[in-house]
């Protein structure tokens, strides 16, 4: 069983779970495990390691359109070295504190690779779904895709001072909450827009039609791709990019946007069935645990 199918039957079984988060009375709660192997690079740092992972869970709090409330982790690792440690609770404790939330501790255990759970809680009264979108309305990608692209390959290339800058990325909590009033449906780009666009299409029982050339590409992507393909798949497939994927009705985009301290780009339209970008097929392609 791979983990999508494996996440499926869990849905089933769970109806509190399917979305990004968990909502139970207004409390929103998310739970991440992130490995050395599959999820940080040789050359990531421990402050690097501390923001990513408590961020990842923050991020799921920002796609229910909730305030960030706090943040706990469970840290792993063969040994206990003291500046390892205090550089991972510095970037734990300094990624909630850039969305007011708090970092209130966690656990530590040993284990054979380096190994780090979270949870991240917030408040919602009205949480955005992935399941409101309707045929005709706008979708839409805060911020721009490709940077955990380009830091992966920043790592690859030896340029481990850009790959760390490049893989703190701004969980957006103060977008999601601004959203919140406009959006019919929302995730994050976790697993990359492409697959992204397919979730949400299942879960509204819609489809989408993306305009490729508005899909926002960060600028690093251009010192890493190696053609116009290369850069599509960057941007679209790698994921862990942990921006805002939303639908709204295109007469609230104007509001919505000035609603933001963040760019809104509208990357195409909600339709009847599919999945597509500039008319042909877009492949349920993305990021995958495992």
């Amino acid at each position: 069983m791979d983990e999508r199918s494996a996440l499926r039957r869990l849905a089933a079984a769970l109806p509190a779970a399917g979305d990004d988060a968990a909502v139970v009375d207004g409390l929103v709660v998310t739970t991440d495990m992130l490995h050395e192997a599959t999820d940080f690079p040789e050359g990531t740092t421990r402050y690097t390691a501390g923001w990513r992972s408590v961020g990842a869970s923050l991020s799921d709090v920002a796609a229910m359109g909730a305030a960030a409330t706090a943040a706990v982790a469970a840290y792993a690792a063969p040994a206990f070295d003291a500046d390892e440690l205090d550089a991972f609770l510095d970037g734990a404790v300094d990624v909630c504190g850039s969305v007011g939330a708090e970092y209130v501790g966690g656990d530590l255990d040993t284990a054979g690779e380096f190994t780090v759970a979270t949870t991240a809680v917030g408040r919602t009264d009205a949480p955005v779904q992935r399941t409101g979108a309707t045929s005709g309305e706008a979708v839409c990608v805060t911020g721009a895709l490709g940077r955990t692209a380009a830091g992966l390959r920043a790592f690859d290339a030896g340029a481990v001072d850009r790959g760390n800058d490049l893989f703190r990325f701004p969980p957006r909590v103060d977008a999601g909450t601004a959203l919140a009033p406009f959006a019919t449906a929302m995730m994050d780009s976790s697993d990359g827009l492409a697959r992204s666009l397919h979730q949400l299409a299942a879960a509204s029982g819609v489809g989408f039609d993306v305009d490729r050339a508005a899909v926002p590409v960060h600028d690093a992507v251009a010192d890493y791709a190696d053609d116009d393909a290369d850069r599509w798949r960057m941007a679209t497939t790698v994921g862990e990019d942990f921006e805002l994927v939303c639908t709204l009705p295109h007469d609230a985009v104007a509001a919505a946007r000035d609603a933001l301290d963040v760019d809104l780009r509208v990357i195409g339209g909600v339709t009847d069935d599919g999945v597509r970008a500039d008319g042909d097929p877009l492949a349920d392609e993305g990021y995958t645990h495992g």
